[in-house]
């Protein structure tokens, strides 16, 4: 039987593997239902207006300007907050 070994536990291959894909299943299920855009009003909400102004700040997100409106792709925020944050990067 193959184990994994980490640094806090040891768990087996299938165990592992079956938490993975746990994962996955959540995240996808998570995001079914999201729309291609969002307001820069929605964005501040679902993600927090400073995550989402830094993210703009650092280039990691693009909004789309309008007359009137700022709105931004769901897949580049959702990219952005899975990406591990560096808060002392300047």
């Amino acid at each position: 039987m193959l184990t994994l070994d980490f640094s806090d536990k040891s768990v087996t291959y299938a165990t592992f593997i079956r938490d993975v894909a746990a994962e996955v299943v959540r995240q996808l299920s998570a995001q079914r239902n999201d729309p291609e855009m969002v307001s820069q009003r929605k964005a501040y909400a679902m993600f927090g207006r400073g995550n989402v102004d830094r993210w703009r700040r650092q280039g990691k997100v693009t909004p789309c300007k309008r007359p009137g409106k700022v709105e931004y792709f769901v897949t580049e925020l959702r990219k952005a907050q899975r990406i591990q944050q560096d808060y002392f990067d300047l």
